[in-house]
């Protein structure tokens, strides 16, 4: 065992991911990272109090990764609603393709997501104000009319749950799925279009 070896929070992380796709949700412990990191399991507990704490970090991991993409279309210039369909677009396409790449971890995750609770609501909240940013950005470009920005963009991230929230995932194998993506998002940005001035 090397207590010596220079220990932080992400390196824990990334061997959590390790030692989780090996084991399984089920059967990896705070002993099987441990060993994989060659230190003693007080160590990991140093940076992560309890395994449940360990486990929604892992949660907030993931999270975060699908999270840094969406946040640069959001920060981006340009026209509102170009931004806000690649935004949706971008959203359904990262949870997709997380499903087809690794549908055991895809699982796992999910079922880290369900226990850590504040992380995920922290995430939608996060990704709700991303909606809010660019759709501020439409309506001070005449390009939207919306009177609730903050209520509109919770009702776009709810309308469009079905084509990214993971509970739907066994819909995603629809083969006239991106038929009924390009409908819905062509209602909603229509829905939210200013009028022509005349």
């Amino acid at each position: 065992m090397n207590e010596n070896v220079v220990l932080t929070p992400e390196r824990i992380l990334e061997v959590t991911e390790d030692v989780l796709r090996r084991f399984g949700l089920a059967k990896a412990t705070v002993v099987d990272v441990a060993r994989a990191l060659d230190v003693s399991h007080g160590s990991v507990y140093r940076h992560f109090p309890s395994k449940a704490s360990l486990r929604e970090a892992v949660a907030k991991r993931w999270l975060d990764r699908t999270n840094a993409p969406l946040a640069k279309i959001a920060e981006s210039s340009g026209p509102a609603p170009a931004r806000l369909e690649r935004w949706l677009r971008t959203m359904i396409a990262i949870k997709h393709k997380k499903l087809l790449d690794d549908p055991e971890m895809f699982e796992t995750y999910l079922t880290l997501a369900q226990e850590a609770c504040k992380v995920v609501k922290a995430h939608k909240d996060g990704l709700v104000d991303q909606i809010v940013h660019i759709l501020s950005d439409g309506v001070e470009q005449g390009a939207f009319q919306i009177a609730d920005v903050k209520a509109t963009a919770r009702a776009l991230f709810d309308a469009t749950s079905r084509f990214h929230h993971p509970a739907h995932a066994e819909e995603w194998k629809d083969p006239l799925l991106s038929v009924r993506i390009d409908a819905a998002l062509a209602l909603l940005l229509k829905a939210l279009e200013a009028p022509r001035k005349r």
